[in-house]
């Protein structure tokens, strides 16, 4: 590996370091670079929640665990929102020696679980609490979209906080901010803007029971946090529905096991991979994935076989240039929608033609790196 001269940095090296260290009854407690790894986090505003939970299920559940000492992450001081670093390891990048987006998608998903099990909820589910357990009751992801300003390199140390808030009567909500560590500076945003529940044994939706709402909704901010508070922003934007014919299609996708998670269908990751299957291989080549938004609308199971839809979408400024007449949606038809070309995604079950999700991405030309 010496020979490879692989990049690293002060932030990356000092992380390296601390996993190094024995487990906790040998590892001194301090504070490194903001980040508290004493088994103790200050929460006062939600300590008696915790004690009450621990009792419930566990202390383990809440502190204690070497996992829970070892992970760079903690509760901020208020105890409503989550904060966590990670180190973008060497397999996590992709062609352009980024992460993927995919990675960026699985470390939002880390860290949301992470912070359901820094409060006490399960370690058997998805932040599954206790009424939600004795009901088999799961969270399901309805709607997830994602903006990357800048995608971190190998050995690059993220940060990400999250926190939850409640969403009508039916779901929740989930926001994330991603910042480089060493630079302070907001790379993304997230929100997982409708999670809902369902039935894990019905498979069928469920209306959030004032008791489930009592236990998550403690921990969350008392006024409305959003990731996204620009009015009118893209995460609120309606997806329309891609008609055949498409431009572009990936037909046959068959779902791994891999693919599988411990809700028993098919991990929200893996959509995006196959949505991003289609894209045609021009736009590959030349840009990188800005953002993405995505309608989850039916669950795909280990035998069922996915084809992967995508055509360009058109702005309604494009719509009135007579250049764009006659290129059939090229993403060449004009500057603007060259250098930020927008399309619309549909997987769909092949052969019965079911929708299983929709979705839109924006591109962005790659830059020299």
């Amino acid at each position: 590996m010496s020979m490879l001269k692989a990049p690293c940095n002060a932030a990356a090296d000092n992380l390296r370091a601390l996993v190094q260290c024995r487990p906790p009854a040998t590892c001194p407690r301090r504070r490194i670079s903001g980040v508290s790894f004493s088994a103790t986090h200050r929460r006062a505003p939600v300590v008696a929640v915790l004690d009450r939970v621990a009792a419930a299920d566990g202390a383990a559940a809440v502190a204690g665990s070497l996992a829970d000492r070892l992970r760079l992450g903690s509760l901020t001081e208020d105890g409503l929102s989550y904060k966590e670093r990670f180190i973008v390891r060497c397999y996590e990048v992709g062609i352009n020696k980024t992460a993927t987006v995919e990675t960026i998608a699985n470390l939002l998903q880390e860290v949301g679980c992470n912070h359901a099990q820094s409060v006490g909820f399960s370690t058997d589910g998805f932040a599954t609490t206790t009424t939600m357990r004795k009901l088999h009751l799961i969270w399901v992801t309805a709607r997830m979209h994602i903006e990357i300003y800048k995608y971190p390199a190998w050995s690059d140390v993220i940060e990400i906080e999250t926190w939850c808030q409640g969403e009508g009567r039916i779901g929740t909500r989930r926001d994330w901010i991603l910042k480089d560590y060493a630079t302070g500076q907001v790379i993304g945003r997230a929100t997982r803007c409708k999670w809902v529940m369902m039935n894990q044994d019905t498979r069928r939706l469920q209306k959030v029971s004032d008791d489930v709402r009592d236990e998550y909704l403690v921990f969350c901010p008392r006024e409305l946090r959003l990731a996204f508070p620009e009015e009118n922003n893209s995460s609120l934007r309606k997806i329309s529905k891609l008609e055949d014919p498409a431009q572009h299609s990936r037909l046959g996708l068959v779902p791994r096991r891999a693919d599988l998670d411990m809700n028993q269908h098919v991990n929200n990751v893996t959509y995006i991979g196959w949505v991003l299957e289609s894209m045609p291989q021009e736009v590959i080549d030349t840009h990188e994935l800005q953002t993405i938004t995505l309608d989850y609308r039916r669950e795909c199971q280990h035998d069922d076989i996915v084809d992967s839809l995508t055509g360009q979408e058109l702005t309604d400024d494009a719509k009135t240039i007579p250049e764009l007449q006659g290129t059939n949606g090229s993403a060449t038809a004009t500057k603007g929608q060259q250098d930020y070309p927008q399309f619309l995604h549909l997987l769909r079950l092949s052969g019965e033609g079911l929708e299983i999700n929709r979705g839109r991405t924006e591109w962005r030309k790659k830059t020299a790196r």
